[in-house]
């Protein structure tokens, strides 16, 4: 009885030892911050650890992004032993910049049959003295010119980037404000400067900002994020070193309204303005029916080609005027933008006299010297020429009396014919027109001909190709017959039938290609005699007969439409073997 009892207390104790075993060896999962609290526009790190199940999957950290910007994530697994008992560990470590300030939770994540607790993180407003100066690791300088502007004028925004840091990566931010329209100049230039006796390393930025209303108007600060390597930097965990941000002082513009005395034309305000013709001056001459270019182009600075009117002509006594399409440019030079618009115009004089271009105007405001100005193209003057070819009236000529007939006193006198040019150029125009004509139906009788040629020669050619050709291969067969080689006669008639049946593979095929019978039969015969070893066509009479039913050739199956080497019928197995 008492083995009994020791039996069963041993093996009540095995079972508490194994589940005790059981117990130990489920997995553990732990979440933790590097702190609990930090300013917007710094980074923390999220540690997720996982012990006793190194084969656990990575927790889903997407969830993350509403919140936080990911800045990348690592993993880390280790090993110890201590006391014969081994225990593994699983650690990812996940980069976090916040979106906003505020309280923010880092939710519980589930790993394998653990999961981890949830974290509270307090983000801060960005600190007063966190926009950088110089002196720092880091640190951002926006400057804008002119800071009282005209709305719509160019601001001319500069953004530089200072560090002395070894960067892996980063950002810096375009700047983004409603009622802002801002266009990006240029490259970015990288130069080193010197700064409170400390070397940096310089990203320059320039953009042109135009304000579409008048009032204040802030330009919010313009931050950097990335990741960089300090000297003695020694927390390398992460490959692309450590979080850095940096951001600038934010700038209020002051922004004026249209100027009363500005006109009520298209407000230009600009640093510069031209407004240029070019192909037509005083000493420029014309004939009536003849186009005279004008080209008209405007180039502004501070400007893009969008806030510039378009370019027109006024009506022109005496002339007429086709415009061409507009061309549009906007270029920039790193610190302005320039937009351009230029204009054809091809005026066409229609009568002869002084042609008179009016003076164009356009009025705009010099931002450079603060008032109203005006760009202006002069007034033309140019002489227009009679259309060539045409010239006075001839006087008038009496005709000729003769000593039969004398001119009744109040006969009028004969006027020679006056052709004018508008004459000349019909009848040049109905020439031109006939020559023309008649071109085409040569042309065209050329080609009708031509096309006919062609059908003949194929006709002849496909004639030719449908008669028997006793020379080419019938002399081989004929002899082969006359010695009684039914084998040497059986390949002599194929590759004579292939001359104008080149499909043809064997003498079956041959003997369902012709449609003479006797030809046909004495094919079937040949065959039995080679292939079959029938004895009764191998006599003399047999390759005599044979000889005769090809004597005029073959009687091939005519299709017309297809080519002699196309089948009739499709191959019942067109598969070869």
């Amino acid at each position: 009885m008492n083995a009994r009892l020791l039996r069963i207390a041993g093996l009540l104790g095995f079972v508490a030892l194994c589940i005790c075993e059981s117990v130990a060896a489920a997995p553990e999962a732990r979440a933790w911050l590097d702190r609990n609290s930090m300013h917007i526009g710094e980074t923390v790190t999220l540690n997720v650890e996982v012990s006793g199940d190194t084969g656990a999957k990575q927790p889903d950290f997407s969830v993350l992004q509403n919140d936080f910007e990911m800045l990348g994530t690592q993993s880390q697994t280790s090993m110890s032993i201590v006391n014969g008992e081994s225990n593994s560990k699983l650690l990812w470590a996940v980069g976090l910049q916040p979106k906003r300030a505020g309280a923010l939770t880092i939710p519980a994540f589930g790993i394998g049959g653990a999961k981890t607790q949830a974290i509270a993180l307090n983000v801060l407003p960005a600190q007063a003295g966190a926009v950088g100066k110089a002196g720092d690791d880091v640190f951002v300088d926006a400057e804008a010119t002119p800071r009282s502007p005209y709305v719509q004028q160019e601001v001319r925004l500069t953004v530089k980037l200072f560090y002395a840091l070894n960067l892996t990566d980063g950002n810096l931010d375009d700047p983004k404000v409603e009622g802002l329209v801002v266009r990006k100049l240029g490259q970015d230039s990288n130069y080193s400067a010197e700064v409170d006796h400390r070397r940096y390393r310089v990203v320059e930025r320039h953009y042109a900002i135009t304000a579409e209303k008048s009032g204040a108007l802030e330009i919010p600060a313009i931050a950097f994020r990335g990741h960089a390597f300090g000297p003695g930097d020694l927390n390398s965990f992460f490959s692309r070193g450590q979080g850095i941000s940096a951001q600038s002082e934010p700038i209020t513009l002051d922004v004026r309204a249209r100027p009363p005395d500005s006109g009520n034309d298209v407000w230009l305000p600009a640093q510069s303005l031209t407004l240029s013709a070019e192909g037509a001056d005083a000493d420029s001459s014309v004939h009536v029916g003849e186009p005279l270019t004008l080209t008209l182009r405007l180039k502004a600075q501070g400007l893009g080609f969008e806030q510039l009117p378009e370019l027109k002509l006024p009506k022109i006594d005496g002339a007429d005027i086709y415009p061409d399409k507009e061309t549009t440019q906007n270029r920039d030079d790193g610190s302005w933008q320039y937009g351009t618009r230029e204009r054809k115009f091809a005026i066409v004089p229609s009568r002869a006299g002084t042609l008179q271009i009016p003076a164009l105007s356009i009025a705009w405001w010099d931002t450079a010297k603060d008032h109203a100005a005006i760009s202006e193209v002069p007034a033309l003057s140019i002489p227009v020429a009679p259309a060539q070819g045409s010239g006075a009236p001839e006087p008038a000529r009496p005709v000729a009396s003769t000593p039969s007939s004398a001119a009744p006193a109040n006969a009028i006198p004969a006027l020679a014919p006056i052709t004018s040019t508008s004459d000349l150029e019909l009848r040049q125009w109905r020439l031109i027109a006939f020559a023309a004509i008649v071109l085409w139906l040569v042309t065209a009788v050329g080609a009708i001909i031509w096309a006919l040629a062609r059908r003949r020669a194929r006709v002849r050619v496909g004639a030719a190709q449908d008669q028997p050709s006793h020379s080419a291969g019938g002399s081989e067969f004929r002899a082969a017959c006359t010695r009684g080689d039914l084998p040497a006669a059986g390949r002599a008639l194929l590759t004579w039938a292939r001359r104008e049946r080149p499909a043809l593979r064997n003498l079956g095929e041959l003997a369902r290609a012709v449609t003479d019978a006797n030809q046909s039969a004495v094919l079937g015969e040949l065959e039995r005699a080679l292939y079959a070893g029938e004895s009764a066509a191998t006599d003399a009479s047999f390759a005599t007969r044979l000889s005769q039913a090809f004597r005029s050739g073959f009687a091939f199956v005519n299709v017309r439409g297809k080519h002699a080497d196309e089948p009739v019928l499709a191959e019942l197995y067109p598969f070869k073997i």
